[in-house]
């Protein structure tokens, strides 16, 4: 049975303009849920990634506000903390989803550790923001307390910037590997990972946060997914976006994509992440990028909504698994 990586984004999880409350969450990831049974539904054996943007920003002021009276936990820990957090809403909601399609297949939360190079230079440019908004005054304060990299980020703030390394390595890997072989739904790689490194040959947490795309690419390729299905917040990817001149596209190739994205085409802070993950996953090999919003994920199956991204006509691909892609490609998956 081919397998499908279904990457889920934050607004999967909180709309503009909502608190994020949990009645919030349930109520949104009801709608996800009902793509990814549609996925399930097509024959796919499925692995759910998800990012936690809005949730590990909670969780770290949650600790900040609570530091006087308990220990407050270090970002690696928050990282994890949302992982079991968010899995076990999916869970609950899968679970009930797919009953009701009559899909009756155990669930299960990873929490995930994603090893990183210690030489990474991104260990050495933080980028990434996390957390609340600051004033100028609480941001230098913070900055001289704690040694933390501020910058003002959308003119609504200061925010604390973290590294964002590369993911090398997905350490539990082997155990999702076998959750899939028994069968079960698998939820992975939660907000990319908890950012681990080896010391003395021991595996130690870092203060970083990694792009949940990418290490949802690299994990489509080592299941040797035929499909790797991103969910975001537009039903397709758009040329020219927010201009007279916008207009979406149903089909690229590698080759197109790469083109566009080296245009300046795709933003580096929301659709370009997710092209490059597209394309990463593809170059090594991979089958069929598929990137659409929560509510069209059935009809993007099908080739009816969403933007397909293939490997260019006549490129060679891995035999077995890797060639039912081609049939998912014409609305014929498994």
């Amino acid at each position: 049975m081919p397998i499908a990586v279904v990457a889920i984004g934050g607004n999967s999880l909180v709309k503009p303009g909502e608190r994020g409350t949990l009645e919030e969450q349930r109520a949104n990831l009801s709608v996800t849920c009902e793509g990814i049974a549609a996925v399930m539904a097509a024959g796919y054996r499925v692995v759910v990634t998800h990012g936690n943007g809005p949730q590990v920003g909670d969780a770290l002021l949650r600790s900040e506000m609570a530091a006087a009276q308990v220990p407050p936990l270090t970002l690696d820990v928050c990282v994890a903390e949302t992982q079991a957090t968010i899995g076990y809403l999916l869970q609950q909601i899968l679970q009930e989803t797919l009953q009701r399609h009559g899909l009756r297949r155990p669930v299960v939360t990873m929490v995930t550790q994603v090893l990183v190079s210690q030489r990474d230079p991104a260990l050495h440019n933080p980028s990434k923001p996390v957390g609340p908004f600051y004033s100028r005054e609480e941001a230098e304060r913070r900055r001289t307390a704690h040694g933390w990299t501020m910058v003002e980020d959308s003119h609504r703030g200061y925010r604390r910037v973290v590294p964002s390394p590369e993911p090398k390595e997905i350490m539990e890997l082997a155990a999702i590997q076998g959750a899939l072989a028994n069968d079960s739904l698998v939820i992975a790689c939660g907000g990319g990972g908890i950012p681990v490194v080896f010391k003395r040959e021991r595996l130690v947490g870092i203060d970083a946060v990694i792009d949940k795309d990418r290490v949802s690419s690299l994990l489509a390729w080592e299941l040797e997914a035929e499909l790797f299905l991103i969910s975001t917040g537009v039903d397709q990817v758009a040329l020219n976006f927010g201009t007279p001149q916008e207009r979406a596209v149903a089909n690229l190739t590698i080759l197109e994509a790469r083109r566009y994205l080296r245009e300046g085409q795709f933003a580096a802070g929301s659709m370009g992440p997710k092209i490059e993950a597209a394309l990463a996953y593809l170059e090594r090999g991979g089958g069929l990028a598929v990137l659409t919003s929560p509510e069209r994920i059935p009809e993007a199956l099908q080739g009816m909504a969403g933007t397909r991204i293939t490997p260019m006509e006549g490129s060679k691909h891995k035999a077995g698994k890797r060639q039912r892609a081609l049939d998912a490609s014409s609305g014929e998956p498994g």
